[in-house]
């Protein structure tokens, strides 16, 4: 077992990986605040680069022209009021969008709202819009080859709905909300053989928990702007709430090479079990057996003792 399963014999260390990611490919959308639009890698993969992951936006929320100033808040059980007796000048709460001035204005014909001094108009995110490399591998492999566990498992470029559906979940509803998934590396080499033998083993996994009952904050998203002046100078900017899917790379593995060290222990180790064995086996078949008896008279040999017969002859 040691020797044949294990790899006894040899010295073992773990991997030290550096792992650099690139994304490919554009996307068409077609809105009614933005309208026809094409989507290439500088627009959605934010940021440029990270270390060992890439965010991927599948989904956002776009809040443009914003300038400060005052406006209503978003509608919701602390911010609905009927006069300005329920707004609090100077309060503001964790989920706010700015400072309360006081003020209860029209949010719009039916519902009023406490005015808040913020960037305006201020974003409403209460409803997320909806929409259904190895030695041998060439440049011209890489350019057709797509990741598939079963023709090309050791193909590095892999689309994104095949990475989400191999874990589990639907690439669907992971692009609305946004998650976070993890792409296992797994090297197990034995550098006793070719290094060409030496292959990776891809598996993918979601991240972020959707549990039903603790989903407290589903999905992964977050917020960036883009700021710019107005011809008469004031300044105004874009806010952009992204939600989409972080891929980070996990690598992780071991490589084993025969070395005398390692062998030579598991040796001594093996030989010093074998006489544990002798002196174990002995106890359970002399003192726990139910044939302890007879097993310890045929264990054990009783014989004089030659110089008390001696003794006894003389006397006689």
């Amino acid at each position: 077992w040691v020797f044949l399963w294990e790899k006894g014999y040899q010295e073992k260390d773990s991997v030290v990986s550096s792992v650099t990611t690139k994304a490919k490919g554009v996307a068409q959308t077609n809105t009614s605040q933005l309208g026809f639009r094409i989507w290439d890698v500088a627009d959605y993969v934010i940021p440029a680069q990270e270390e060992n992951s890439l965010f991927i936006m599948t989904n956002m929320i776009i809040t443009v022209n914003q300038t400060q100033g005052t406006c209503p808040e978003i509608p919701d059980k602390t911010t609905v009021c009927e006069s300005d007796a329920n707004c609090t000048a100077g309060s503001s709460g964790t989920h706010s969008n700015g400072v309360q001035t006081g003020r209860c204005v029209p949010f719009n014909g039916s519902v009023k709202t406490c005015e808040v001094a913020s960037w305006c108009p201020v974003e409403d995110d209460s409803r997320v819009p909806r929409r259904n490399i190895l030695p041998n591998i060439s440049t011209a492999y890489l350019k057709s080859c797509v990741y598939d566990a079963h023709t090309d498992p050791f193909c590095p470029i892999f689309r994104l709905g095949q990475v989400v559906e191999s874990a589990g979940h639907s690439f669907q509803d992971m692009a609305v909300e946004g998650g976070i998934m993890g792409i296992q590396v797994k090297w197990d080499c034995n550098l006793d053989r070719a290094a060409s033998l030496c292959l990776p083993r891809y598996s993918f996994r979601r991240l972020d928990t959707r549990d039903a009952d603790h989903n407290v904050s589903p999905g992964y998203n977050f917020r960036f702007a883009k700021y710019y002046r107005d011809l008469a100078g004031q300044e105004q900017r874009t806010l952009i709430k992204a939600y989409g899917i972080r891929f980070d790379v996990i690598v992780f593995g071991k490589a084993g090479k025969f070395d005398v060290i390692p062998t030579m222990i598991n040796v001594g180790s093996g030989l010093a079990l074998l006489g544990v064995a002798t002196v174990l086996c002995d106890i359970i078949v002399l003192y726990c057996m139910k044939k302890r008896f007879y097993y310890r008279e045929k264990k054990y040999k009783f014989v004089e003792d030659y110089e008390q017969g001696l003794a006894g002859d003389t006397e006689q």
